[in-house]
């Protein structure tokens, strides 16, 4: 199907999101090639990384689809665009933790790299200004970032489910999936639906021989060489996934 870009409706720090003539339930996604850490507090770029995030969510997203998880994806447009349902986020990122890393495992005192005896699930409030903070269950509800428990429970089902599938796609490659965040969001009939992208921006990635850091953590903490082991994770899951 023939789509046209209409105008820019919002910039992100990752993406530039452009309405589609005359589909009002649709929105046109590009993908930029900024890279962002702690906050957009450190920047950079690298070129391709558009493609790359883009060519990796399109693969994911289609495996999870198999799995029974409804996303947004419509349309792979170009290397760098894609149709998709216009959703209303719901203002909580969702993050799945299988392995110990980073400040969490600073911020409980223990060593990066432990396994945990089953998967945890958190919410983190969606507000730059506040730097994203964890949340609880009744604090999410007091400020009505979710609807209700049942809502909750249904965004952490559903963020379980795309851990499964995930854990299935990259253990079949070669990496180990240590954490990752999601966001969900409703479209026009109300269905709640993964959106925005899964990439080594929003996981935690490491190689399962070598421990090797594959995602943004490399940019994070200067570890070079970050474009390589983006690029290495799309070539892996070209080779290894059929969705």
């Amino acid at each position: 199907m023939g789509f046209q870009k209409g105008d820019l409706q919002y910039e992100g720090k990752a993406k530039k999101i452009y309405a589609v003539l005359g589909e009002p339930e649709l929105v046109w996604v590009e993908y930029k090639d900024s890279l962002t850490a702690f906050n957009a507090q450190k920047k950079s770029s690298f070129e391709g990384k558009g493609e790359i995030n883009n060519k990796i969510t399109d693969l994911l997203f289609r495996s999870l689809k198999q799995e029974g998880i409804p996303h947004h994806l419509v349309e792979f447009v170009s290397p760098t665009e894609v149709i998709c349902q216009k959703v209303k986020i719901i203002p909580l990122e969702v993050v799945v933790r299988n392995v110990l890393a980073g400040s969490t495992a600073k911020k409980l005192g223990i060593e990066e790299g432990t396994p945990l005896k089953k998967p945890l699930v958190e919410f983190y409030l969606k507000n730059d200004d506040l730097g994203d903070p964890f949340v609880s269950d009744d604090q999410a509800l007091a400020i009505e970032a979710a609807r209700s428990q049942e809502e909750l429970d249904e965004l952490k089902a559903m963020a379980l489910m795309v851990n499964q599938g995930l854990q299935k796609v990259f253990d079949s490659i070669g990496i180990r999936l240590v954490d990752f965040k999601i966001e969900l969001g409703r479209n026009t009939a109300g269905k709640i639906l993964l959106a925005d992208e899964i990439s080594p921006d929003t996981c935690r990635l490491w190689d399962k021989k070598t421990g090797e850091k594959m995602d943004k953590d490399r940019f994070r903490r200067d570890l070079g060489n970050i474009k390589e082991f983006y690029e290495e994770v799309l070539n892996r899951l070209e080779k290894g996934v059929n969705p």
